[in-house]
């Protein structure tokens, strides 16, 4: 299996290759023919790496020693479960992942790309296609998962405990299929560049591939902010590590140009922007990837043993002054079909949002790399914590959502302030009434009330939209309100779809804002039958367990959770101690509700049967991992797509004829 995977690998680096100059070359010479084969060899690389996926898997599966990763990255007594985590562990295999995606998602996009972009198509399938021949290249070179050992090893070193958790099924694959995702809409605006085509030919297909990516990446940060609040044991879901911001910065630049494209799709403007847009998202996106595999600051997430990171770095490079460089050439041919009318319109609060998330991207990118730009200038590594992203990018965030609720309710074009003061009225009302019933009920923190007052101002504005539109067409069709808010949303899936991604990023503020201003901790060394009391909790300790396993030492913990004198529920957390990794690994117990989490995870296991226990309540983190489902069905119900019906009568057969024009 590795010997065939292994010439995949090199038969799929071969057709990329030809892929895109015969793409290029097809297209400059006018040979269909060319450009034909060239399409054909693109869709062959996918089932070129679909082999060499299938044999790496098999390799795990079989636990062949011989191959050189798979004896890095598993053992004799890993689960056959975790054969797909094994998979992207290390370099090699996200490498192999990372490439495989992005051939099945260029095979898509060339396929389902609109008709009026053809003629720029065989432009797009190379850049894709470059991108994809960088990445084979590198993996066949430089990191070949199918590498052989001189000695085949009687067991291998193991996967690291820390991804033997069920959220790193989804964490890593979708952030990289994120990160890479992003490729496609920067491709589909430099084939249209490239071509000359530099109006409008290229939105629809932006749109729909840079909403998947953002789905990608958000899904992805909200899975590992999940998996660090459950297994890293210090009860917290974000570190502002350099890695977690590398994926973080361009889901903030691809959320301004989702919000951008939209502008140009509707009235033709924001085209120079939009390209701009796309290529800071494709240059950060590159940047994560650069940090994942061995950059010179230091994270708990990357490849601390790569050599890699010279080669990204350097891909880095063409990737961002490259694009900029076909921007700066078509510039003069990217002149928007509208101006601004005035800045009191939707247009103009879509502006002042994408500005106020690339303030967001940028100050991440600066406390990322300060780290070393100290190093390189003062011989000294001064390294960025938390407080300096939440006292700059926390009012820079809040101001973000206040954005989020006015930009839907203020019409395109033109407001007038009558308009204006009677759609934001009801919001506004909402907002001040919240923060007035918080403050009166003893709450004082200034950020806290904000961010809820916030909350309630967009959910209001977005709740009184489809009550609005409901009632409307209730009058009209007489359907009960069921039906027709159904069918209000069925109706204009883009915008009503955007609604409920808008929802799930109030679930989110609420999460943090409950859990970083209210959360209360207490560390704690209890022997068994002991208890203490926090929040009105009481956690009684009744005993551990400790098994021997044949690669770790488990320790199963149980409490008991008590209130008013009731037993609320019966919890057990493990700490499992791995000797070969001199790692140890915890799963927290957690009593999770709508109001407050309570958290019980152990840090230490004594000698004498005691157990240090850290214990939490975090009020409302339960609506951050509420968000994620509802911000996937938000953007499920955006990308479907509208079906267009032409109805012809019998009566009147010519009645969507067009009219005759004078000649």
């Amino acid at each position: 299996m590795a010997d065939l995977g292994a010439i995949s690998l090199w038969i799929a680096l071969a057709l990329t290759a030809y892929s895109t100059i015969g793409s290029v070359a097809g297209k400059l010479r006018s040979s269909p023919a060319l450009m034909e084969s060239a399409q054909s060899a693109m869709y062959a690389t996918v089932l070129a790496l679909l082999v060499a996926t299938f044999s790496l898997v098999i390799a795990f599966i079989t636990r062949d020693f011989e191959v050189a990763y798979v004896a890095a990255h598993s053992d004799l007594a890993m689960a056959d479960r975790f054969t797909w985590v094994a998979f992207y562990a290390g370099n090699e295999g996200s490498l192999l992942y990372i490439a495989t995606t992005l051939s099945i998602m260029a095979a898509l996009a060339v396929w389902r790309a609109p008709e009026r972009f053809r003629d720029s198509l065989p432009y797009t399938t190379a850049v894709m296609m470059l991108v994809l021949t960088f990445f084979l290249a590198v993996t066949a070179v430089m990191a070949n998962p199918f590498d052989k050992l001189p000695f085949v090893p009687a067991d291998g070193e193991g996967i690291n405990p820390l991804l033997t958790h069920f959220g790193m099924f989804f964490h890593p694959p979708a952030l990289m299929a994120g990160l890479i995702g992003i490729t496609v809409p920067f491709a589909f605006a430099i084939g249209g560049l490239l071509d000359g085509k530099t109006a409008d030919e290229w939105v629809d297909a932006g749109r729909v591939w840079g909403i998947i990516a953002w789905v990608l990446l958000a899904s992805g940060l909200l899975l590992g902010s999940w998996w660090a609040y459950t297994i890293l044991g210090w009860g917290g879901f974000w570190f502002w590590d350099p890695v977690e911001n590398a994926a973080f910065m361009p889901w903030l630049a691809l959320t301004a140009f989702i919000h951008s494209i939209m502008v140009q799709k509707r009235r033709g403007m924001f085209r120079m922007w939009n390209i701009v847009l796309i290529n800071v998202s494709f240059g950060l996106a590159l940047y994560g990837m650069f940090m994942n595999r061995g950059g010179s600051i230091p994270s708990v997430h990357s490849f601390g043993e790569s050599t890699l990171g010279w080669v990204f770095l350097l891909f880095l490079a063409v990737g961002v002054i490259v694009p900029f460089m076909i921007f700066i050439w078509r510039y003069p041919l990217l002149k928007s079909a509208q101006n601004l009318d005035s800045m009191l319109s939707r247009e103009a609060a879509f502006l002042v949002n994408n500005l106020l998330l690339l303030a967001i991207a940028f100050v991440t990118l600066w406390g990322t790399v300060y780290p070393l730009i100290s190093r390189l200038t003062n011989d000294e590594e001064i390294t960025v914590a938390r407080p300096f992203y939440d006292q700059v990018n926390g009012p820079l965030m809040l101001a973000l959502v206040f954005l989020m609720g006015i930009g839907p309710l203020i019409p395109w074009r033109r407001a007038g302030l009558a308009s204006v003061r009677r759609s934001l009225l009801p919001p506004i009302v909402g907002g001040l009434a919240t923060v007035g019933i918080l403050a009166a009920l003893g709450l004082h923190k200034n950020y806290a009330l904000i961010g809820f007052g916030l909350s309630a101002f967009v959910t209001t504005g977005i709740l009184m939209e489809w009550y609005r539109g409901t009632s409307s067409r209730r009058r009209n069709s007489g359907e009960n309100y069921g039906t027709a808010f159904l069918r209000l949303i069925w109706a204009n899936r883009p915008r009503y779809g955007g609604y409920i991604v808008h929802l799930s990023v109030v679930m989110v503020t609420l999460g943090i804002v409950g859990a970083s201003f209210f959360n209360t901790q207490l560390d704690v060394v209890m022997a068994p039958g002991d208890r203490v009391t926090i929040e009105g909790y009481e956690v009684v300790y009744l005993g551990s367990i400790e098994t021997p396993r044949s690669n770790r030492t488990e320790y199963i913990s149980t409490v008991q959770v008590f209130r008013d004198g009731a037993l609320l529920e019966t919890l057990r957390t493990n700490r499992d101690f791995y000797p070969n990794f001199n790692m140890a690994s915890t799963r927290a117990a957690i009593r999770s509700t709508p109001v407050e989490d309570l958290y019980v995870v152990p840090s230490e296991n004594l000698a004498d049967g005691n157990v240090g226990f850290r214990i939490l309540v975090n009020p409302l983190i339960w609506w951050m991992w509420v968000a994620g489902p509802v911000m996937v069905l938000g953007t499920v119900i955006a990308l479907w797509p509208q079906t267009v019906r032409s109805r012809v009568t019998a009566a009147n057969p010519t009645r969507l004829a067009p009219r005759p024009t004078a000649a």
